[in-house]
């Protein structure tokens, strides 16, 4: 079975789940877009209200300036898997919870383990505690720490960058300085 194959499958368990926690509330499962055969996925929180329709990962303001910053690091978004983790819309667009996180955890283990990448870019708090659980973002975006047969890249998610000019500085260069970083893979 190809990767393509495996990851529609695993999509489909996904739509059929009803203990997902969020899915009640959701428009549609985002489950990920992007290149089946990537070397680089990239990891945010959870989707938006654009995503909530579109049902596709960051296709709205955050995911505009995700494009923006993927050309800074010399990639484009055909080039990368691009998931969350969590699947359905958090409620008034807040924080995924615990629970939250732990119940979609299985599903994101296995989109990994389907696409087998070799750098894993995490967008945001949530989606490094996955990998780094104990690091602070403001500490270690843009570093380079290997986690088990992964090179992990926390980033700060392109929202903060929105939001806050010192973030979005820091954010751009981060993605200029990853443009070494994925050459050396």
């Amino acid at each position: 079975m190809s990767k393509y194959e495996a990851l529609h499958r695993l999509k489909d368990e996904m739509e059929k789940d009803n203990s997902l926690p969020l899915k009640k509330g959701a428009n549609k499962l985002v489950f990920g877009s992007g290149n089946t055969e990537a070397q680089i996925l990239i990891c945010g929180e959870a989707p938006g209200a654009t995503e909530n329709i579109q049902g596709l990962p960051f296709v709205g303001q955050a995911g505009k300036l995700l494009d923006k910053f993927l050309a800074l690091a010399g990639l484009e978004r055909k080039n990368v898997f691009i998931t969350n983790i969590v699947h359905h819309r958090p409620p008034e667009n807040r924080d995924p919870l615990p629970n939250e996180i732990e119940s979609y955890g299985k599903y994101l283990d296995k989109i990994i383990e389907i696409i087998k990448p070799k750098i894993i870019i995490t967008l945001g708090r949530f989606s490094m505690a996955k990998f780094l659980p104990n690091a602070f973002i403001s500490q270690v975006h843009g570093k380079a720490f290997n986690v088990g047969d992964f090179k992990i890249i926390p980033m700060y998610h392109p929202a903060a960058s929105l939001r806050n000019g010192k973030i979005l500085m820091a954010e751009k260069q981060d993605f200029v300085n990853l443009k070494n970083m994925v050459q050396l893979t």
